[in-house]
Order: structure tokens, then C-alpha cells, then sequence
């Protein structure tokens, strides 16, 4: 009798049974999973740079198709974690920090490829200059700008608001994913209306993309000039 005294009370403090509280603990980490799928999906591309790299120097065939596809898809990622970001109100600090570091870690990287040979077909095959020339404007641009984001910070909210993410900065890096999955597939040269079109689309975009980069640098430059002087 004092025994089944007891387990009443025991299920009168614990209105919540065992099965219920065993589907809690699925929907919690169910939640968690939901939570760390875009900061996933960033350390995924920051993973991928390494593979492009090998692959890039590999003695492989279809080296440029298998480059631009998982650029492409590392560039598809970088939308796709921000969307489910802010859908399932996943941010994150860590998320906030590595996602732009990836996007400019696989950029910078791609630049370095391309600029180490000559452009391969289209009507700029054999430039050797034009790619190192825009990659020197868009990294050192990125260099400028991390540096004059850390300097605004310590100067205060309004100083930081004042280089905050702007549609310049969307547009760049539009036309660099676009521009640069463009070059990557037509690296090595090659035949065909495929190949022919990327390489003489790729370099005009990235031209764009750098016009894009340094323009954004001069608006942020001159938002902040009062704090220069």
C-alpha cells in the first residue's frame, strides 16, 4: 500500500511518462540538428578547397568540369546556408564568422589557379596577365576590407554600421561565382560552343566582378572618411 502510495506520487511530481518524454528528447535533437545544418554546410565548403586544390593539379581527366562543379555547388551552398540561416532561425556566432571566411578562403584560391597559366580558349586564350591582374584588385581589396572592418569596430556601433554588408557587396559576389565557374570550365581549353562561350563570358564578368570590388571598397572608404581625418 505505501509502495503504490509512492508511485502515485512519483507520477503526480512527473505528469510527463517515459514515451513523452522520450519524443522530448528526439525534438531536442532534432532542433539541434536543424541548428547546425547551415554551419554545416559552411565548414562543407571550407572543405572543399582542399579537394578542388588536388584536383586542380591532378593528372585526372575532366579536371575543369569536375573544378566548376564543386565551385559551382560551394557557391550554391553559400546561398543555401544563409536561406536556412534565417527560415529556421538557426544563426549562429560561429556560423557568423566562418561563412564569410569561407566564401572569401575558396575565392581567393580559385583566383591563385587560374592566374598561375594562361586563359585557355575563347578570344583571350593565351592572356597571361589580365587574371592575375583582376585576382591582385579583388584579394587586395578583401585584405583592405577586413582590415577596415576591425578598425571600425573599435571605433564604435556607428563607425561599424557604416561598413556594414551593402547590395554592392551581393552583386560582387554574384558575378565572381558566376565569372569564376565560368573559367574554371573552360581552363584547359578544349572544343565545343560549351567551352568556347565560358571562356569568352568569364573574363568580361570578372571584370565586372572587380570594377564591382573596388567601387564597393571606394563607398566604404568614403562612409568613413570622417573618422580618417
Amino acid at each position: 500500500m505505501q509502495q503504490d502510495h509512492s508511485q502515485h506520487q512519483q507520477q503526480q511530481d512527473n505528469p510527463i511518462g517515459p514515451e513523452q518524454q522520450r519524443r522530448f528528447r528526439r525534438l531536442a535533437l532534432n532542433n539541434e540538428a536543424i541548428q547546425s545544418l547551415p554551419t554545416i554546410l559552411t565548414v562543407g565548403r571550407v572543405c572543399s578547397i582542399p579537394i578542388l586544390m588536388a584536383l586542380w593539379f591532378s593528372p585526372l581527366q575532366n579536371v575543369p568540369e569536375m573544378c566548376a562543379g564543386i565551385f559551382a555547388a560551394a557557391a550554391f551552398t553559400d546561398w543555401l546556408d544563409g536561406y536556412l540561416a534565417r527560415r529556421l532561425k538557426a544563426d549562429s556566432a560561429f556560423g557568423a564568422f566562418l561563412d564569410p571566411v569561407a566564401d572569401k578562403l575558396m575565392v581567393a584560391a580559385v583566383l591563385i589557379l587560374l592566374s598561375s597559366q594562361p586563359l585557355g580558349a575563347g578570344p583571350f586564350a593565351g592572356n597571361a596577365w589580365l587574371l592575375p591582374l583582376l585576382s591582385t584588385a579583388i584579394i587586395g581589396r578583401e585584405i583592405t576590407m577586413s582590415a577596415l572592418r576591425e578598425w571600425a569596430a573599435s571605433l564604435g556601433s556607428e563607425a561599424y554600421s557604416s561598413v556594414a554588408v551593402s547590395s554592392w557587396g551581393k552583386w560582387k559576389t554574384a558575378t565572381q561565382m558566376i565569372s569564376l565557374t565560368l573559367l574554371l570550365l573552360s581552363c584547359r581549353g578544349g572544343e565545343g560552343a560549351v567551352i568556347y562561350y565560358s571562356a569568352a563570358a568569364g573574363p568580361p564578368l570578372l571584370c565586372v566582378a572587380a570594377f564591382l570590388t573596388v567601387w564597393s571598397l571606394k563607398n566604404y572608404m568614403q562612409a568613413l572618411w570622417k573618422y580618417l581625418k
